[in-house]
């Protein structure tokens, strides 16, 4: 096996169910996300892979209509618990979502927002100048700190909002489908950032791109749509093995082209 990560368990997921109204999008779900690792959610398009994404930092809570049952361990607690502060939360576990959404504010402030918010004691500048050159955007923006986010291309804005969830020092990273939104160079230059950032982070990334799952995650986990419509967990494994020798039928269809 690749000497990946520490194999701990930073999050176990059991029996998850997620619902918008009446509807169940993510049907008793069972996993578990280990320390280090970069663990890709592939899946057809209403398969539930972002719907479990945001379970995974309670984000569905702010969804008018949308329930969740089961427990998320973080750390040994339910994040799902009625002790837990979904703002703490997030702080341990962030999100970057598909489309780069920075805040109407300059780049320094978009990094230091989430900070305030946070509830940080430190030096600023210390702290910004640390998390843009996690995300491999410092020495492009040194000198405009103070120009607007919107002056950034489409990849420097999604770098901008990795940093900012950077910032605050999470555990783990949830990322959806962030490269979606870019041009290949882009695209690029996100997947390199993140296979870098996994010495430092545990990352969950949804992608529809296959081949994006393949060249950046160390475990994959293949979600399918049932017959009632609900999305669900068919395996998850190392990537290579989902790749190469998948234990479901239906895995191989997918990933061979041959799924209808």
């Amino acid at each position: 096996m690749e000497n990946y990560g520490t194999g701990n368990v930073v999050l176990e997921i059991n029996s998850l169910n997620a619902y918008y109204q009446e509807f169940l999008a993510v049907n008793n779900v069972s996993m578990e996300i280990k320390k280090n690792y970069i663990t890709a959610l592939i899946g057809p398009s209403g398969c539930g892979k972002s719907t479990f994404l945001r379970c995974l930092n309670r984000m569905n809570d702010l969804i008018v209509g949308a329930s969740v049952n089961g427990e998320v361990l973080f750390e040994g607690n339910n994040i799902y618990s009625d002790n837990m502060d979904p703002i703490y939360l997030r702080s341990r576990i962030g999100m970057v979502f598909q489309k780069p959404n920075p805040f109407p504010k300059s780049i320094y402030k978009n990094i230091a927002f989430g900070l305030k918010i946070n509830g940080f004691k430190g030096n600023y500048d210390e702290a910004i100048e640390k998390s843009l050159r996690q995300a491999a955007l410092w020495e492009e923006v040194k000198d405009r700190l103070h120009d607007s986010a919107f002056t950034l291309s489409g990849g420097q804005q999604q770098r901008l909002c990795i940093a900012r969830a950077l910032a605050v020092e999470p555990e783990i990273i949830l990322m959806d489908e962030p490269a979606s939104a870019l041009d290949p160079i882009a695209t690029l230059a996100i997947e390199e950032l993140i296979k870098e950032l996994k010495t430092l982070y545990t990352i969950v990334i949804v992608t529809h791109n296959m081949q994006q799952a393949s060249r950046v995650s160390d475990e994959t986990a293949f979600f399918m749509v049932g017959d009632n419509r609900s999305g669900y967990l068919v395996e998850h494994d190392e990537t290579q093995k989902i790749f190469t020798n998948p234990t479901n039928t239906k895995t191989e269809e997918y990933i061979t082209g041959r799924f209808s």
